[in-house]
């Protein structure tokens, strides 16, 4: 990717989120913390990393600090992720015991069989059922995909108090259908990766809000919503 295209995505990125800010304002909570790599941690509210509560986090790339971080602070982390260097980099650091899992699996709202579609840049290691980056079928690859509530039931889980969704487009699929179909985890912490429409994540950010979701993280494309303090919140 040139320069001139590369500047031109991240003017165009950060003019959709200045269009959009009236609608992304945050509810703060003062509780937040960041766990995790400073390329790929993510903010989440205190009350949600507690020994024996469950996390789900689907991406994992050559990454998994987030994960292990909640790992170490007692959470059950179950990490999905097809990608074959995904796959080799976990290998390395898989911290062993029964409370980490990991299944080579991509997040979908359907169990199935797609086409995982390469980054422009060969070094990246984050693949798109959607096409992203738009590499068609050059370096890509196949691999099975199953909804939360399929990888939850195979893994033993009835529910999921933290979802980290880092699935390079797909979000865009698969988290409208968990708003309206469930299963609703507490914290939902999601990157919309870019370019994808601005309506549509809108839409999104609304139909969690009318979950009983509020938006108290915002970080460029990354966002932290929670039902902890909401007008739904668990009991």
């Amino acid at each position: 990717m040139s320069s001139a295209t590369t500047w031109a995505r991240r003017a165009s990125s950060r003019s959709r989120r200045t269009l959009l800010a009236p609608a992304l304002r945050v509810r703060p909570d003062p509780t937040l913390v960041r766990l995790g790599s400073r390329g790929c941690g993510w903010w989440v509210p205190a009350e949600v990393v507690r020994p024996g509560a469950v996390a789900y986090c689907a991406g994992a790339g050559e990454d998994i600090s987030f994960d292990l971080e909640l790992h170490r602070r007692g959470m059950d982390v179950v990490t999905i992720d097809p990608t074959p260097r995904a796959v080799a980099h976990v290998a390395t650091v898989h911290p062993g015991g029964d409370r980490f899992t990991f299944v080579p699996v991509g997040l979908w709202y359907e169990r199935a069989e797609l086409t995982f579609h390469a980054p422009a840049d060969a070094r990246d290691v984050s693949h798109s059922v959607i096409d992203l980056q738009h590499t068609g079928l050059d370096r890509a690859f196949s691999a099975s995909v199953d909804s939360l509530a399929g990888i939850m039931a195979a893994n033993g889980h009835d529910h999921v108090d933290l979802l980290k969704v880092d699935i390079e487009g797909a979000e865009s699929a698969v988290l409208p259908r968990l708003v309206r179909d469930g299963p609703h985890p507490q914290v939902v912490c999601f990157e919309y990766d870019q370019p994808q429409s601005s309506l549509a994540l809108l839409r999104l950010l609304r139909a969690f809000r009318s979950a009983g979701y509020e938006l108290v993280h915002r970080e460029r494309w990354n966002f932290t919503v929670s039902r902890l303090s909401g007008p739904e919140a668990p009991a």
